[in-house]
């Protein structure tokens, strides 16, 4: 365990610089550390969500923290406070750099979910979900939702904050009116994002560049087929990285 806290403390670094988290949609272990030895060095960490959670479970959690690059571990726990207190309270003991709850949960259950996470002795930041970037306005109607999806996003985050998390997801699309919003510090972390040329990913509705996330003050990105599906997945998140670099190096002029 000492081993496995040394290579994530070594590898937060890269995760400052380099803010985009190569998402691992596979539930087979051996293809995720094979993935994890392309992107080394070109990405600043791994998010592993749960077709990878569901088929290995928290022993191959452990086994990807070794691999050098910090984790998101992205379960979206949403459920009465005591059992997502008790489920975050596992997640934390797995030494991941991040993880994520559903801020519909509501407030109760935000701050469960904080305070189960700080009892760890390395506590993960804890960042609530908004509103998946499969769902748009007509998904809010359909549910009986009366607001916009920018009000209902702000309503969430602000939630959050209150609640004590460290940031949300949030799709592009909302990135410059909640940086705008809430506290510098909070951190909004982005889905949703292809290159200028990549093709649409269908079943994804609020989309946009990964530069103009970095440009809205995205704090971290997470990129996966534009990377996962490519012939060299190296290549193409360093080309990912030339992209965002660019875009930072504009927001900070």
């Amino acid at each position: 365990m000492k081993a496995v806290k040394a290579a994530i403390e070594a590898a937060a670094d890269a995760t400052a610089a380099n803010p985009i988290f190569c998402a691992v949609d596979t539930p087979n272990l051996a293809a995720a550390q094979r993935l994890a030895g392309q992107v080394r060095g070109a990405v600043g960490g791994l998010k592993l969500g749960l077709k990878f959670f569901a088929a290995q479970g928290p022993a191959g959690v452990k086994s990807m923290t070794g691999e050098g690059l910090p984790i998101f571990l992205d379960l979206k726990l949403h459920d009465i406070p005591n059992t997502v207190a008790g489920a975050m309270r596992e997640a934390a003991r797995l030494c991941v750099a991040l993880t994520t709850v559903h801020a519909s949960g509501g407030s109760a259950m935000l701050a469960a979910a904080v305070k189960a996470a700080r009892d760890a002795a390395k506590p993960p930041k804890v960042l609530a979900v908004t509103m998946l970037t499969s769902m748009d306005s007509s998904d809010l109607k359909a549910m009986g939702v009366a607001r916009t999806v920018q009000e209902q996003v702000r309503a969430l985050a602000e939630t959050a904050q209150e609640a004590g998390c460290d940031g949300v997801v949030c799709s592009p699309q909302e990135v410059a009116p909640l940086r705008a919003a809430l506290p510098s510090d909070f951190l909004l972390l982005v889905p949703g994002l292809r290159s200028a040329t990549a093709a649409r990913n269908e079943d994804q509705k609020r989309v946009d560049t990964p530069a103009n996330a970095i440009r809205a003050g995205a704090d971290y990105l997470v990129i996966g087929r534009t990377i996962t599906e490519a012939e060299d997945p190296r290549r193409a998140a360093l080309a990912v990285w030339d992209e965002v670099a660019s875009a930072r190096r504009a927001r900070a002029h």
